[in-house]
């Protein structure tokens, strides 16, 4: 009596049969794709200190700026002086002492190489909010990655599980076949061994979604129990528009890291400036304030008039203020002023060189990721129909199997294209979100709102062992 191993029947056994299946906890909390994000954005180490190199970059404007604002300062001196005289009369020791209160007032009124450093650091600034935001970027690609890799390692379980299970079935008929005498041992030997393969193909299944969910735990600082799986009933469809050129041309004016080197450049020609300007005159506007008793103030007091005959005799305390310009003419520096253009220059050179490579990446990236995309499309509907294609050749192989015109080595030959059809099937239907997330980072339009119009297409009750396939594939 043939009978003939479905994949329907198959997909049956393996979830009757898993002990995973049964004690699978139907109330388990299941993450989705949007909280998954927003625990990454909470709890993202490598977020966090991106967030904090932002913070302290952008600390240079202020103190590029202070640069160029009045400094105002303030102290206060006392000092004890003692001094001994030769005179007519012999040795006299005088004491001189007091306590002196100024203040200094400075505006810079011409400084080149201050200006340009003021510009350079707000480049950098600039360029370390657009490095911010690209890590921001990157978190939401990490995010899907993390979470659809959970789902592939379960979907390609499942049809490992669903594989051991119809291997077991051709094992228990090829040994009744041979207990009945319709074969010899080496069916049932072959069929042992597709088993064994199947079994141990499962156990690395498993610990791949173990280290799947380790990696999603990873990323979020969260445990999972459970995700919801994404529906058959995605849309597959091309980029909008489909056209690589002008996915090019938006990627060259929107990609994060290529605006994020523009304005290294930017920096780097700002300190060129700035070193450059070192070879300038600078202005200032100084105003000082002194006030203390005339000894502290460097006056001559009663006792250096009483031993000194002439000696200007003056007692009280002494105000002393001033305002006025200081011009400063560079002349020669070492030559340090030189070499520090020279090497600015070099790191311009260096930044422009980069921002090229750069570009020709991002063209590159956003080409074969356009391609990608159109080919993953491809793909998932041919991988669909090879299943059905290789559901019908095993049914074909096993009724030949039963009437003696194929072995047992065909019949397992092809459950294994079977199921191998089913992980491909799978495999390009991830490979299709993830690809199309991955161009719309390279074009700079990544954004949440993207894994929100996923999250539309997740399964709140998603189970892989039953849901591995489409609904319809189990009529087949």
């Amino acid at each position: 009596m043939p009978r003939t191993i479905t994949l329907a029947l198959a997909v049956t056994a393996a979830v009757s049969g898993s002990a995973w299946a049964e004690t699978a906890p139907v109330l388990a909390p299941r993450s989705d794709l949007v909280s998954v994000y927003r625990l990454a954005v909470e709890n993202n180490a490598e977020l966090a200190a991106a967030r904090a190199q932002f913070e302290a970059i952008r600390e240079t404007v202020p103190q590029a700026r202070a640069g160029l604002l009045p400094n105002l300062r303030a102290g206060a001196e006392l000092s004890d002086t003692r001094t001994q005289v030769d005179t007519s009369a012999g040795v006299r020791t005088l004491s001189r002492s007091g306590t002196v209160y100024q203040a200094t007032l400075s505006q810079p009124i011409f400084r080149a190489d201050r200006w340009f450093q003021l510009q350079a650091a707000e480049a950098i600034s600039e360029q370390a909010a657009l490095e911010y935001s690209a890590a921001e970027q990157n978190l939401i690609l990490q995010s899907a990655q993390a979470y659809f890799a959970v789902l592939q390692a379960q979907d390609n379980l499942a049809a490992v599980k669903a594989e051991e299970a119809a291997f077991k079935r051709q094992l228990d008929q090829a040994n009744e076949r041979f207990e009945v005498g319709l074969s010899d041992r080496t069916d049932t030997l072959e069929a042992q061994a597709g088993f064994d393969t199947a079994r141990a193909n499962r156990i690395l299944a498993e610990r791949q979604v173990a280290d799947a969910l380790q990696a999603l735990e990873t990323l979020t600082n969260r445990t999972h129990l459970a995700l919801e799986g994404i529906e058959h009933s995605l849309p597959v469809l091309a980029p909008a528009p489909n056209d690589a050129t002008a996915w090019v041309d938006t990627a060259t004016r929107q990609n994060l890291n290529l605006l994020a080197v523009n304005q290294a450049v930017n920096a780097a020609g700002e300190t060129l400036r700035q070193y450059r300007a070192g070879h300038a005159p600078t202005l200032d506007a100084v105003a000082s304030y002194r006030k203390g008793d005339n000894d502290s103030m460097g006056f001559a007091n009663s006792g250096m008039a009483d031993a000194l005959p002439g000696y200007p005799r003056y007692n009280g305390n002494v105000e002393q203020g001033s305002i006025g310009l200081q011009l400063n003419i560079p002349i020669y520096s070492g030559g340090l002023t030189s070499s520090q253009s020279r090497q600015a220059f070099h790191q311009l050179t260096e930044a422009e060189q980069r921002r090229e490579s750069l570009r020709r990446q991002v063209v590159e990236n956003t080409r074969n990721l356009h391609r990608a995309v159109n080919t993953d499309i491809e793909q998932v509907q041919a991988r669909r129909q090879s299943i059905v294609s290789s559901q019908s050749a095993l049914e074909a192989t096993e009724v030949g199997y039963e009437v003696g015109t194929r072995n047992i080595v065909d019949v397992l030959d092809t459950q294994r294209r079977l199921y191998a059809a089913v992980r491909n099937y799978n495999n390009a239907r991830y490979d299709y979100i993830l690809d199309n997330l991955r161009l719309k980072q390279a074009a700079g339009t990544l954004n949440p709102g993207d894994l929100e119009d996923l999250a539309r297409y997740l399964k709140p009750d998603y189970d892989p062992d039953r849901d591995f396939l489409p609904p319809d594939f189990p009529k087949h």
